[in-house]
């Protein structure tokens, strides 16, 4: 119904930035919240930073917040993960979720989504 595709990912220095993008197709009328979340092998999956489409209100992870912005173009339906500062602990896999509806106290959840990209590898080398 929606596929997310997401790109941007690499391998930088400690304190370099990188831009993750995803762009949704399909039904994206149903990607009301998309989200970026990270995860490393052998912990649970981290929401990292969500946004609310209609009036772009954002939310973030404390990890993360002063160092990534998330943002979007509506017309083209694509979400963005700037993220600068970067540190060896931001190394994952980092993947696009979508939602039609969502609320602020749960935008973390892993269980909130219903639609997820393919993920897209972030390391960050000290």
């Amino acid at each position: 119904e929606v596929q997310l595709v997401e790109s941007g990912g690499g391998s930088v220095q400690a304190g370099s930035s990188l831009r993750l993008s995803c762009a949704a197709f399909g039904y994206t009328y149903k990607s009301v919240c998309m989200g970026w979340f990270r995860h490393v092998p052998g912990k649970d999956r981290e929401g990292v930073a969500m946004i609310y489409r209609p009036d772009q209100t954002t939310y973030y992870a404390d990890s993360v917040k002063g160092r990534f912005a998330i943002s979007q173009v509506s017309a083209n339906y694509t979400v963005y993960l700037q993220m600068n500062n970067l540190k060896p602990e931001d190394s994952a896999s980092y993947y696009c979720a979508a939602v039609q509806f969502c609320h602020a106290g749960s935008w973390s959840s892993t269980s909130l989504y219903s639609y997820w990209g393919q993920g897209t590898q972030v390391t960050v080398s000290s």
